[in-house]
């Protein structure tokens, strides 16, 4: 057969369009390289140790390095405005927590924007217990509000900072219960309980895994959870709601998000994978022993559950006259 210039080229070019569309079908399967997943806290605390009991599973479930990257600060807004302004490839992820949702509220403008991220799946939830001290001068909810119906000043409650989310479960306690409250701000759990031990305030609200030992040790009492039905990681602690305060609802929680621009066929990837693990017994043990509720769900159902919690807190925040630090 006689090779002419024209169907020399034409070779060429059918070549060079074959080769082409093998490379776009190959970086089109995702993940092709390492997956970063951005925590808004530092190592060691519920969301980073959660975060990677979750990573470890998806490498497996991938096919691919899964990596955390600690981004603390600002309330959570450092590692969100980062994930928010990555690219969209897939490759970053954010391990989102529940000052996302009141950020706007008590910050005002934001470096980000809402709409800048996109739900993924939520994970995890953890309940937020009432604890007082062994020694103080009451011994259940109804004597804890009469006691502070009685100060000039109303009940202090500790807090692990102004503004999250167990200052804020305070201000709906105090707000539900009719008797005035103020929120003592410290920088993390301990010193919380240290005030708490020195009876130098009243009482908090608080993850039960940091105060188990405490509480197994005879120092803390648990009053009450925070939560629509009693937790199963502390069930002998009534509901707030079941002790007559039925708006007391509220929780830490941590879920998976993207930048808004990631394609859905990986956000949807991703979520299966999520939902996939969460729903796995030796997981939720896991998860448990940290004072973690699983609540594995569909990105429509987390993006819901942000809007809420966006729209209650807001509603509290703005109300109270709250501003964040």
């Amino acid at each position: 057969m006689k090779v002419t210039r024209r169907t020399l080229l034409g070779s060429v070019a059918a070549c060079f369009a074959a080769g082409c569309g093998s490379r776009a079908f190959a970086q089109g399967a995702w993940p092709s390289r390492l997956v970063r997943f951005v925590s808004p806290y530092g190592a060691g605390g519920a969301n980073d140790i959660s975060l990677r009991l979750l990573t470890e599973q998806l490498e497996r479930q991938l096919g691919q390095q899964c990596i955390v990257e600690n981004r603390p600060g600002a309330g959570t807004r450092l590692a969100n405005e980062a994930v928010a302004r990555a690219t969209p490839d897939g490759y970053t992820f954010l391990y989102a927590a529940a000052p996302y949702a009141t950020a706007e509220a008590l910050f005002g403008k934001l470096g980000y924007d809402r709409k800048d991220l996109q739900p993924v799946a939520m994970a995890v939830i953890a309940p937020l217990f009432l604890i007082i001290s062994a020694e103080p001068p009451f011994n259940n909810l109804q004597e804890l509000i009469a006691y502070g119906k009685q100060q000039p000043n109303g009940l202090t409650f500790a807090s692990p900072g102004a503004g999250s989310q167990p200052h804020l479960a305070a201000e709906l306690l105090f707000r539900d219960a009719g008797v005035k409250g103020l929120n003592v701000p410290f920088r993390g759990d301990a010193m919380s309980y240290t005030e708490l031990l020195a009876g130098r305030v009243d009482a908090t609200l608080t993850a039960i895994s940091t105060a188990l030992p405490y509480i197994q040790s005879g120092k803390f009492r648990v009053l009450g959870v925070a939560s629509v039905d009693r937790s199963p990681i502390y069930p002998d602690a009534p509901t707030l709601r079941e002790q007559g305060l039925p708006n007391v609802i509220a929780a830490g929680w941590y879920g998976f998000m993207a930048p808004a621009a990631t394609p859905r066929s990986i956000v949807d990837r991703l979520q299966d994978k999520i939902v996939r693990i969460l729903a796995d017994p030796g997981v939720k043990q896991k998860l448990f022993a940290q004072g973690l509720e699983v609540r594995g769900s569909t990105a429509a159902e987390f993006g819901a559950f942000i809007d809420a919690e966006t729209s209650k807190w807001g509603q509290l925040i703005r109300d109270a006259g709250l501003k964040g630090e």
